[in-house]
């Protein structure tokens, strides 16, 4: 063979070879993307404590503002230890013939998880715990539907075992490969997960557990809506990280996620504002932040998905559809959902992912549809996870609270409510004055 043919065979064996190489290539660490993956991981932290915790404290009455703290606070500890022990592995694991379903328990006690592994271009420990940090939140929101009248141990117990049962397996669907991600359901953040979710779980509690002693006679006002203000600052704040750090990495998308995110919660706000000042000639802060936080729960599942006029027109679609659906479930219906869950975070999650399949069209500003995908094609897409979503968190939620109500007890006797559940259950005060 001469020294040409030679040379000739050595690279047509590297173009034939190359391919599968490349191929086996394993997955880099991305420093950028990793650094600003843990910043986001802090700030979605960030939104239950404090940011949650007292936005929800400053709405109850003063008597209860240490329960609901108290609430966020260990909801934090509990999914932490359900998270490593297995509700992570259930999220996101390889579930073999099942994965369409659930991940299984391959990854159990964070089994496989260690120093060096990277999930896409940041380590697993980052990504794990950034989905940690939603599993946290999302029960936390469950408990403004019950505040003010829900016994401890069943708020932990309930809370544990919606984690596993309703949670883990609907971030499975949508995120972990499951089904409705193989359907090519557009939720970039948790319209369907979190906050549809939560919103479904907190109105069948609050129609399984029942009202407020003297609900709606008896006047509650929050306590102290300076805390609650404040709050609801730390929960605009922390959202970015919660949207844009959905992209997963330092890029175009989660930039545009963030810039979205941030008109979505200003027009949220803005309208809610307006239909108030129509409506009873007075615009109220608690009115304003309540659409801000419609605003961010809406423009959630579309923030990666649309661009700045989608994000105008879905968060003034939140401001006003969640406002009327708020007054309609208290003077209508009647339905004590203590701190609005359902008609901010149900409602909103519902609008945002239905929208999502409208906005996300190119000639929108959006980034497109998946290959073949129409935008009368991806909203039936859309309806079907919201369907799904509602139906399994509604039915597991409805089960889930009358086992713990066999087991522990949920509710606290009308004397205790009457009392307040900062004495009652933790023998403290808020406020010695």
């Amino acid at each position: 063979m001469t020294t040409d043919n030679f040379k000739r065979w050595l690279v047509g064996l590297f173009l034939l070879y190359a391919p599968l190489a490349l191929a086996a290539e394993p997955p880099k660490l991305d420093a950028a993307n990793t650094a600003w993956m843990i910043t986001a991981s802090v700030l979605v932290l960030f939104m239950t404590l404090p940011g949650l915790a007292l936005f929800y404290a400053g709405l109850a009455r003063t008597k209860n503002v240490l329960s609901v703290l108290m609430q966020c606070f260990a909801i934090t500890c509990v999914v932490t230890l359900a998270w490593v022990v297995v509700a992570y592995s259930v999220a996101f694991g390889d579930g073999g013939a099942a994965n369409a379903w659930w991940g299984g328990l391959s990854k159990s006690f964070l089994s496989g998880v260690e120093v060096k592994t990277v999930k896409g271009s940041i380590p697993e420990t980052v990504f794990s715990m950034f989905q940690l940090t939603f599993a946290i939140i999302t029960p936390a929101l469950v408990i403004g539907a019950y505040a003010e009248r829900v016994k401890f141990s069943g708020m932990l117990l309930f809370s544990l075992l919606w984690l596993l049962f309703v949670y883990a397996p609907i971030a499975h669907w949508v995120w972990g490969d499951g089904w409705l991600g193989k359907m090519g359901i557009m939720d970039f953040a948790g319209g369907t997960v979190v906050h549809l979710n939560a919103g479904m779980a907190a109105l069948v509690a609050a129609l399984v557990l029942g009202s407020r002693n003297g609900f709606p006679e008896t006047p509650m006002p929050p306590h102290n809506l300076g805390m609650t203000v404040a709050g609801a600052c730390m929960l605009w704040v922390g959202w970015f990280g919660f949207n844009a750090g959905s992209a997963l990495a330092a890029d175009g998308a989660a930039g545009m996620a963030m810039l979205v995110t941030h008109i979505g919660a200003a027009t949220g706000a803005f309208a809610w504002m307006v239909c108030e000042w129509v409506r009873y000639g007075k615009p109220s802060v608690l009115g304003m932040v309540t659409g801000m936080v419609a605003g961010l729960g809406t423009i959630t599942p579309a923030s990666g998905f649309v661009g700045p006029l989608g994000a105008l027109a879905i968060g003034a679609a939140a401001g006003v559809l969640c406002f009327l659906a708020t007054n309609f479930m208290k003077r209508k219906l009647g339905l004590d959902d203590s701190l609005d869950v359902f008609p901010v975070h149900g409602v909103g999650g519902t609008l945002g992912t239905t929208l999502t399949g409208v906005f996300a069209a190119t000639a929108l500003g959006g980034v497109g549809y998946p290959e073949g995908q129409t935008m009368g094609g991806q909203v039936l897409v859309q309806l079907a996870g919201i369907a799904a979503t509602a139906l399994w968190s509604g039915v597991i939620t409805y089960v889930l609270l009358k086992v713990t109500d066999a087991v522990v007890g949920m509710r606290v006797t009308s004397e205790e409510e009457t009392e307040g559940l900062d004495t009652v259950l933790h023998n403290e005060k808020g406020y010695n004055l």
